[in-house]
């Protein structure tokens, strides 16, 4: 008896989560329905094959069972053992049982005859037999299947990610308005219901998932909800004590107050400067300046002579 991949078939890993399963599926589904492919028996067969897998990968019951046939397999391979020697008795179905498949009767509610021979002798030996079933077809005939989800990727500067933006989005033949609250993380995706593609034969279209990804900045570095920057004082401030102004990214000024003796290096702390936080803008992340001194350069003579005397006075001192 052949092994079964299903998740090879439905291209996916062993880890794929529920929601990922169904929507590979979906996909291929779509891909080799026979009404797209008339005639093709090859893509027949692979639909056969796609919704198959399915069956067991989107049954808990079935896809624990599968997976710990999956592990022995993979080990049993790994070692060098022959397919025609592995034991298939402890996992054979103690007697052949009637399966409500889940393809026919929710995706698929006119392809009853396409199955009718039943699944791969692998599936009847796991799970014993099945029969298709014809619940709820008017319902599932009126909607049709479901439009494919579809992902995208988009830019957003540092700024407009603190700001909050719009864009105008175009996907397939529309175009479509999507609102980027402040505070945004990189990474984050947003689901836009229906502004994935069309539906098949009438059915809800699908999906759009937008992933965010926040370019570079060349001032400031984000982590999390805080901001990290370096602000550039001359010697005399970073000696003495004083203030430096500091462009925000929403192009406002603060005032930082630097202590006398500030060394190169040292990093202040700013509470609440930071990025407003994703869900509630009112509340902000903080800010972290971290100071870097100026050295004065074209000194005259008397300059010179002056930092030469502060450096006998600190020889002097020490």
């Amino acid at each position: 008896m052949e092994f079964k991949d299903y998740y090879r078939i439905l291209g996916i890993e062993p880890t794929a989560t529920a929601e990922e399963i169904k929507r590979a599926y979906r996909k291929l589904a779509l891909q080799y329905h026979p009404d797209r492919n008339p005639g093709d028996r090859a893509a027949e067969e692979r639909f056969k094959e796609i919704a198959e897998a399915y069956e067991v990968l989107a049954d808990p019951a079935k896809r624990a069972k599968y997976d710990q046939l999956y592990a022995q397999w993979k080990e049993y391979q790994r070692h060098g053992g022959r397919p025609e020697y592995f034991n298939w008795t402890p996992w054979t179905a103690e007697a052949p049982g009637t399966t409500r498949v889940r393809f026919v009767t929710e995706e698929f509610p006119d392809l009853e005859d396409l199955f009718a021979g039943g699944f791969s002798e692998f599936f009847e030996r796991l799970f014993g037999g099945f029969t298709p079933t014809r619940p709820h077809r008017t319902r599932h005939t009126q909607t049709g299947l479901r439009g494919e989800d579809q992902t995208m990727t988009v830019e957003l500067t540092l700024e407009e990610a603190f700001t909050g933006t719009q864009r105008r989005i175009r996907t397939g033949n529309k175009a479509i308005e999507v609102r980027f609250h402040p505070g945004i993380p990189d990474g984050h995706v947003l689901k836009i219901p229906g502004a994935g593609a069309p539906g098949y034969k009438g059915g809800p279209p699908g999906d759009l998932y937008l992933t965010v990804r926040i370019r570079p900045h060349e001032r400031f570095e984000r982590k999390g909800n805080d901001l990290y920057t370096t602000l550039t004082v001359d010697l005399y401030t970073a000696i003495l004590g004083g203030t430096a102004t500091l462009r925000t990214l929403d192009n406002k000024t603060l005032q930082i107050r630097i202590p006398p003796e500030s060394q190169p290096g040292t990093q202040l702390f700013l509470r609440g400067q930071g990025m407003p936080i994703y869900g509630t803008p009112h509340q902000r992340g903080d800010l972290y300046v971290r100071i870097a001194v100026e050295l004065p350069r074209n000194l005259t003579p008397q300059e010179r002579d002056l930092f030469q005397q502060l450096a006998r006075l600190r020889k002097t001192i020490a």
